[in-house]
């Protein structure tokens, strides 16, 4: 089978300058999901008719799978099967799909194919209102022809069934139904659809098949439609994780865009997002309104509130949060504590290590059972370079330490509260910044001026 997919409009009511089907559905343009789900009929070839854009929608959606046709100037869904002509195999069917229709189901399609034979087939659905669509007429049952909403009489447009233009076609046949097509219309373009008329004076058997759900059908022409296809397609894969045992709170209320894999008694609290390739471990719970891309959770871990975490691996049984943010290449082992308003990022913190509020750790080696107070800040960019930390075993550091990277401190040592450190610190001993408190009973506050 050919594939064809259209994906050469503008979508002017988008009102946007980014190309229609390169706006994103669950965080992957529209067409990539097309061109996935084309992927999956394992077909002989993807033809992508592509204009309005130009190479850009060719750039982001690099395939050296797809063959690419540009249509110009834009004429009509017939004119732009025609562009792709040139490239499919005459000896099988082919099956028109389009960049902005993007939650057809593959089963749908090969349903569709089915029906065809070696004929036409058409995936049509019953709108109550088809305002807009193309109707089906139909003679006796079978189909005859599509009629346009400009172009249709009042009884037609009383029709119910609607054509949502995908079909699969003979590729032999094509050459010339679509050289006979004509722009005598409302809308001075050659429609696909007239192509339907043509199979059937010319005695090819033409049949209809209808989708799961409509929603596998629905397009986008502007923000709202899309929004609307978005909570459609949320609102699947939160269906699939809870069949599959994920407790959601409100299935309304999360966003995956990428691929989320769940162990068993995962719970998910509201307005959570994962993007990417995002793994929870058995009984991780994810509290409200945190953001995980690229992440991999191990078991018995909890985020609390308001974390972010990107690009980073959290051991099992760790407390993360709330309003924690675990930038790329952090690594925590088991039972580690990252509290509110701590930072790290490109640091390895070792078994039941903590650093549980208002601190930065960056670019760090942290050892087990260490404990890193409040305030605490490693300086590890010099404003030209970035430098490592070591924080070996069982170190405490007191609250409101700088440790002036390259920098290491010993196993088993103390650092004293308020202290800045930029030289090694030896195994078991007490770092500090020697000073004196001194009371001035002499002292006068200063005063506003009046």
């Amino acid at each position: 089978m050919n594939v064809v997919i259209l994906a050469a409009g503008q979508g002017k009511r988008m009102r946007s300058d980014l190309p229609k089907v390169l706006h994103p559905l669950a965080g992957r343009p529209l067409l990539a999901h097309v061109l996935a789900t084309a992927r999956a009929l394992a077909p002989e070839r993807i033809c992508v008719v592509y204009g309005h854009g130009g190479e850009r929608v060719r750039e982001v959606l690099r395939d050296p799978a797809v063959t690419w046709v540009r249509q110009e100037p834009q004429l009509g869904t017939g004119h732009a099967l025609a562009q792709a002509l040139p490239q499919l195999g005459a000896a099988t069917q082919t099956l028109v799909l389009y960049g902005d229709v993007p939650l057809t189901r593959a089963e749908t399609l090969e349903r569709l194919r089915e029906a065809a034979g070696d004929g036409v087939a058409v995936l049509t659905v019953e709108l109550e209102d088809p305002t807009g669509y193309g109707r089906i007429v139909r003679e006796g049952g079978a189909v005859k022809r599509i009629v346009e909403q400009k172009d249709a009489t009042a009884a037609e447009r009383a029709l119910r069934e609607v054509n949502t233009g995908i079909m699969v076609l003979p590729t032999a046949r094509l050459a010339d139904w679509l050289g006979r097509l004509r722009d005598d219309n409302a809308q001075r373009e050659y429609y696909l659809t007239d192509v339907i008329a043509l199979a059937v004076a010319d005695g090819v058997s033409v049949r209809a098949a209808q989708p799961q759900a409509v929603a596998e059908t629905m397009g986008v022409n502007s923000k709202g439609q899309l929004a609307e296809l978005e909570r459609i397609f949320q609102r699947g894969i939160a269906s699939a994780l809870m069949d599959d045992g994920v407790s959601i709170a409100d299935p309304a209320r999360i966003d995956v865009r990428g691929r989320l894999q769940c162990g068993r008694d995962v719970a998910i609290d509201v307005n959570c997002v994962f993007e990417g390739d995002v793994v929870l471990g058995d009984r991780v719970s994810i509290a409200s309104h945190c953001v995980l891309r690229n992440a991999r959770v191990a078991a018995d871990t909890r985020l609390e509130p308001f974390c972010h975490v990107e690009d980073a691996d959290i051991g099992a049984a760790c407390r993360i949060g709330p309003y924690a943010r675990l930038r790329p290449g952090t690594k925590l082992a088991e039972e580690v504590h990252v509290g509110n308003f701590v930072e790290v990022k490109a640091s390895t913190f070792g078994p039941r290590s903590k650093a549980n509020h208002l601190a930065y750790v960056g670019d760090s080696a942290v050892g087990r059972d260490v404990n890193v107070g409040a305030g605490t800040i490693t300086c590890n960019y010099d404003g030209a370079n970035k430098h490592r930390t070591v924080i070996e075993d069982e170190v405490f550091i007191g609250s409101d330490t700088q440790l002036v990277a390259p920098v290491t401190v010993g196993r088993g040592a103390t650092i004293a509260a308020g202290t800045t450190v930029w030289k090694d610190v030896p195994p078991g001993t007490l770092a500090l910044n020697e000073k004196t408190q001194v009371a001035r009973a002499d002292y006068q506050r200063p005063r506003k001026k009046k």
